[in-house]
């Protein structure tokens, strides 16, 4: 831990520090030493060398293994090597001591396992779990899976429901929810419009899926007119 602590201290870098602090404003400035992230991307690639079956190499798992981490620089490489871990069960295992841990968006959004792309059966009944979930980094990285790996040739409509009835004042979350139907109205139209439609979700969280939706390239004008006809006078 001290030495990869060090390695990343000689990486750090003030400018990119003052950038990454503006755009995760809830993270301690104090804690940001300021990396780019392919930088820590090679590094997560580093320790992931030479793992075999469900066997990490020493250095990565003795990483792994120290949660609480100090600085944001360390969760962020703790996302990534999770993210490369080949073992379906152990990539859950970790991830499942991770979550609880993970502070901001950016950390969440950018822990994306490689293996659960060929493991969808495997995961979703853990994307059920963590979406009910109350902290607020869970839930919201329940519903990345949902729009990355459940959008599309594996897509059930009832996914759209379990989204839905996430109830949250949280701002992060709101906005998942937000992205989660933007998304699916580009993909999954005839699904996703009926929610729009009847304004299930709340106004706020609403006019922002429509927002996004009507940012988008894969929606076509006159869907984008349709949303813009059922946007709602939003109370915050």
């Amino acid at each position: 831990m001290d030495s990869i602590q060090k390695t990343l201290r000689q990486m750090a870098d003030p400018k990119t520090a003052a950038f990454t602090a503006r755009i995760i404003p809830n993270v301690d400035p104090k804690t940001i030493l300021g990396i780019k992230t392919p930088e820590l991307r090679a590094l997560a690639k580093e320790l992931l060398a030479g793992q075999k079956g469900a066997a990490l190499a020493p250095a990565a798992q003795k990483f792994l293994d120290g949660l609480p981490h100090k600085y944001f620089e360390e969760n962020q490489l703790h996302g990534f090597v999770v993210s490369g871990i080949k073992d379906f069960d152990q990539c859950v295992a970790e991830l499942e001591r991770f979550l609880p841990c993970i502070d901001n968006w950016a950390t969440c959004d950018q822990t994306s396992p490689a293996c659960f792309k060929k493991h969808k059966a495997e995961l979703l009944p853990r994307v059920k779990k963590w979406i009910k979930s109350k902290r607020v980094y869970t839930a919201r990285f329940a519903i990345g899976m949902l729009m990355k790996h459940f959008l599309d040739e594996d897509f059930v409509p009832e996914y759209l429901e379990m989204v839905a009835a996430v109830k949250s004042g949280e701002y992060y979350i709101k906005m998942e929810v937000a992205w989660y139907f933007a998304e699916a109205l580009a993909k999954q139209w005839d699904a996703a419009f009926p929610y729009i439609k009847a304004k299930r979700l709340e106004a706020w969280t609403h006019n922002k899926a429509i927002q996004k939706a009507r940012e988008s390239f894969k929606i076509s004008d006159d869907r984008k007119e349709l949303l813009k006809a059922l946007k709602v006078v939003a109370l915050n």
